[in-house]
């Protein structure tokens, strides 16, 4: 006899309680990844060296996670309580970390990092509770449909997952360019209050003293909008302080926190908190950064550019007249963008973005260089210092041996390379890399006075000769002077160095070591 067919119980509909809580789910885990990326991000603006400041603040905060979920087995009664507590408690410390660490920028690096660290381990913990306490709520208000503990951590680790995915694209492209890190970390921070709030209304049967609860909801909810309401007020009283002069201009990019002051002195250009120039003396830098090769070079026609996004190389590029186009490869379309329409800046470049000979490209330059086979008579190198590895990779065999296939066989590159009295060993060991690629490394240094004493390398397949003219006008340099360029004292001479490659990125290291000696 065979067995009656098994008739399987149609699935209860899904409660709105239950939607609710995973949709807290996706915000939660949209919050807290918001709140992990503005600490790294502070913390590479403020410290440098971003892969090792996102490394230290990632694991530290998914130790605090750990930690967190561990400590949710104490919390037994009143789960909806503490779920609306920690959010409170999460929204505002998260939410108002970017204020409190822009506030203590000035503080120095010290106080900053004890901070950075506190705050997201706290955060951390709170986060992680939020999680076990979500799927204990949700299996005790789950139907019978539910499909049982299986089904409910599917659930919630999709939606967890979901949300961190949106936010970590939407991060750097939507909230930090539009909203800045305070607005961002205050935004999602009224987002957690907004989910306490629905959690009280929706378990507002279960929840002791709801009067209170309200009020500390309120009471969040309207210092997070004073703090993205004065966000601008915060940042300008944080860099004031920070910066010796008046800021007269600052933003963050997607790549960058851009930072320009003017006083008595001069008008100076930081970006992440390091200074680029300062318009007293960018001339001796700039000058000697690009007249001692492109002299040499002859009758310069083609001249790429990678970085600079100042314009001021260009400005001393535009000197000759024999050049027919200058190719900016700059990776931050904000730069150029300011260069070329701040009337205060477009003043210390001579207008040379918006120039008929100028071609701006806003790219990667180490990509564009492996993209594009154009042919160049003369390169100007002019990135930051290798504080991260980001900046590192634009420093090693690899990318030289890029520069070298975009270079004429006459031609001459030159490389801005730090100083050699400060960071000697970091100087050298950008002479050997280049000599590693195949290229005849030429160096030389020059006094600038807001930078001390700096240097530079002039890279080429032909033997270097100091160049027999200049252009006219000069500041700085002139021919006489120039054979001293080239002399290097015993205090700044060649020492032992390794050639910096992709698969190592010494220099970044080396670099660290000696400035930081200088700095402490």
């Amino acid at each position: 006899m065979s067995e009656p067919a098994r008739v399987e119980a149609p699935a209860a509909p899904i409660r709105p309680a239950e939607v609710a809580l995973l949709a807290s789910v996706f915000v939660v885990a949209a919050c807290g990844l918001v709140y992990e990326l503005a600490a790294g991000t502070l913390a590479s603006y403020l410290l440098g060296d971003s892969i090792l400041q996102f490394s230290t603040v990632i694991g530290t905060y998914l130790f605090a996670m750990g930690v967190g979920s561990w400590l949710s087995r104490y919390l037994e009664r009143q789960l909806v309580a503490h779920f609306l507590r920690i959010e409170l408690l999460v929204g505002l410390i998260g939410g108002l970390m970017p204020t409190a660490l822009f506030a203590l920028q000035t503080a120095g690096t010290g106080s900053f990092r004890f901070a950075l660290y506190a705050l997201v381990l706290v955060v951390g913990i709170l986060v992680g509770l939020e999680i076990p306490l979500v799927m204990r709520i949700l299996k005790r208000h789950a139907g019978a449909g539910s499909g049982g503990l299986k089904t409910l951590v599917s659930q919630v680790l999709t939606f967890d997952y979901l949300g961190a995915l949106a936010v970590s694209i939407a991060f750097p492209l939507l909230f930090v360019p539009q909203l800045g890190l305070i607005r961002t970390g205050a935004f999602f921070g009224l987002l957690n209050a907004g989910v306490a709030v629905w959690a009280l209304w929706l378990f507002r049967g279960e929840v002791r003293r709801v009067g209170a609860q309200a009020l500390a909801c309120a009471l969040t909810i309207a210092a997070l909008v004073t703090a993205f309401a004065a966000a601008d007020r915060v940042t300008s009283w944080a860099e004031d302080r920070f910066y010796a002069d008046p800021v007269l201009y600052s933003e963050t990019s997607a790549y960058q926190r851009v930072v320009v002051t003017g006083g008595h002195a001069g008008v100076r250009l930081f970006l992440n908190g390091n200074l680029q120039f300062h318009s007293r003396d960018e001339y001796r830098y700039h000058e000697a950064l690009v007249h001692p090769a492109l002299s040499a070079a002859g009758q310069p026609r083609r001249v790429l550019v990678v970085g600079g996004g100042d314009g001021m190389a260009i400005r001393e590029i535009l000197k000759y007249p024999s050049v027919e186009q200058v190719t900016l490869v700059e990776l931050d379309p904000h730069m150029t963008t300011l260069f070329s329409t701040m009337p205060l800046l477009r003043g210390l470049n001579g207008d040379a973005l918006r120039s008929s000979r100028v071609k701006v490209v806003n790219a990667d330059a180490f990509a564009w260089l492996e993209q594009h086979d154009e042919m160049f008579d003369a390169i100007v190198v002019d990135f930051p210092d290798p504080t991260n590895f980001a900046i590192g990779k634009l420093y090693t065999k690899t990318f030289y041996e890029l520069i070298d296939r975009h270079l004429s066989a006459s031609g001459y590159a030159v490389i801005q390379t730090t100083s050699p009295l400060i960071a000697r060993k970091s100087f050298w060991t950008v002479a050997t890399t280049v000599e590693a690629a195949g290229l005849t490394a030429t160096p030389y240094h020059a006094h600038v006075p807001s930078f001390g004493e700096w240097g530079f390398i002039i890279a080429s397949r032909r033997p270097f000769r100091l160049p027999a003219t200049l252009p006219p006008g000069l500041r700085f340099l002139d021919v006489a002077a120039l054979p001293a360029l080239f002399e290097f004292p015993p205090d700044m001479a060649r020492v032992p160095a390794e050639v910096n490659r992709l698969s190592n990125q010494v220099l970044v290291q080396t670099f660290e070591d000696e400035w930081g000696k200088v700095q402490r």
